[in-house]
C-alpha cells in the first residue's frame, strides 16, 4: 500500500492520534499526514502510506480550504473554544455588513502571527508545549496569502466563513484578529477543512467507512495510488533502459517531444503505470531521479 487515503478526520482527536488509528486499520507502520488539523478541526486529512510518505515534501506549499464558525464577544487563550476566556465578555452589536467590511483587510497578502498554542517551534520546542508550562510564547508574524475569504452566514454573534489560503495560515489566528478588528474579541467554535491540495471532501472517508472496508479485506480500495498523486507533475512511462538507470540513480531519457519533454519535474512510470521515481530535468528529454520508489 503506497499512496494516500483521504481521511475525513473527526473532531476530538489530534492528527497524531489519527495516524495511530490508521496504522491499526491498515496494518502499515509507515504512515504520515499532510497538513496538521487541530483536535477541534474535522475534514480532509490526507494520510500518506508506505513509500508515498517520501512525497510529503512536495505538498508543503499546497493550498488549503476551510469552513469555520467564529463567535464574537470574547477571545480565548488558544484562539478557539477549547481555550480559556481572555478578558471580559461583551455583547457585540454587529451586523453582517460590519463583518464583511472587516474581512476586507484579511484578503490577499497578509502578515499573520501564529497562535501561542500551535505546533510552531520556538528554539526547537513546539509552542504548545511551552504554553502548557505557562511559559511566555512570542511567535513572529508570517507572510502568507488569503486567496478567498467569504462570509457565508451571520447570525447573532456567530459568523460562518469560507477561506482558501496558502500553507502556513491559521484560521484561529484569523478569527482572533478579526475579533480584535471588530473591537469585541473572537474565537473559532467549529472548523472543517474541505480541501487540501488536490484532495477534497468528496474523496474523504470516515474511520467508520474505512473500518468497514478493512473488515471486508478491501481497505486498499480507499487508496489513491502513488502514481496518481501530484497531478501537476506530468507522468511518463519509461522503457527498460530508463528503468535500469533510474534504479541506479542515473540520468535517463524519455521519448516525449515538445512541451511534454521539457517539464521541470516529472513522474516516471513503469509499463504497468506504477510510480518509479520523481525526476528533475537536466536537459530536454533528460531527467535525473530525485526520489526512487
Amino acid at each position: 500500500m503506497d499512496g494516500v487515503i483521504v481521511l475525513d478526520k473527526p473532531t476530538g482527536i489530534s492528527s497524531h492520534d489519527a495516524v495511530q488509528k490508521m496504522r491499526r486499520l491498515t496494518g502499515v507502520r509507515r504512515i504520515g499526514h499532510l497538513g496538521t488539523l487541530d483536535p477541534l478541526g474535522s475534514g480532509v486529512l490526507p494520510m500518506v502510506i508506505g513509500k508515498a510518505t517520501r512525497l510529503s515534501q512536495f505538498y508543503l506549499g499546497h493550498d488549503r480550504e476551510y469552513v469555520a464558525s467564529v463567535r464574537f464577544g470574547f477571545a480565548t487563550s488558544t484562539y478557539d473554544s477549547q481555550g480559556e476566556q481572555v478578558g471580559e465578555a461583551v455583547e457585540p452589536a454587529l451586523s453582517a455588513d460590519d463583518v464583511e467590511q472587516a474581512l476586507c483587510a484579511f484578503r490577499g497578502r497578509i502578515s499573520q502571527k501564529p497562535p501561542p498554542v500551535s505546533a510552531k517551534k520556538v528554539n526547537g520546542v513546539p509552542a504548545y508545549k511551552l504554553a502548557r508550562r505557562h511559559q511566555e510564547v512570542d511567535l513572529q508574524p508570517v507572510e502568507l496569502d488569503i486567496y478567498e475569504l467569504a462570509l457565508l452566514r451571520f447570525e447573532a454573534d456567530v459568523a460562518q466563513i469560507r477561506m482558501r489560503t496558502s500553507a502556513g495560515a491559521y484560521v484561529r489566528s484569523l478569527a482572533h484578529d478579526l475579533g480584535r478588528a471588530l473591537g469585541c474579541g473572537g474565537h473559532v467554535t467549529a472548523l472543517r477543512r474541505v480541501a487540501m491540495g488536490e484532495f477534497g471532501l468528496e474523496q474523504a472517508l470516515s474511520f467508520e467507512q474505512l473500518q468497514d472496508l478493512a473488515d471486508g479485506g478491501d481497505i486498499s480500495n480507499a487508496l489513491v495510488p502513488a502514481a496518481r498523486l501530484l497531478p501537476e507533475f506530468p507522468a511518463h512511462r519509461v522503457d527498460s533502459v530508463a528503468i535500469t538507470r533510474i534504479g541506479h540513480g542515473m540520468d535517463f531519457q524519455i521519448t516525449a517531444f515538445g512541451d511534454a519533454a521539457s517539464a521541470r519535474r516529472i513522474k516516471a512510470l513503469d509499463s504497468e503505470g506504477s510510480l518509479l521515481a520523481i525526476a528533475d530535468i537536466r536537459l530536454p528529454r533528460t531527467y535525473h531521479p530525485i526520489i526512487v520508489f
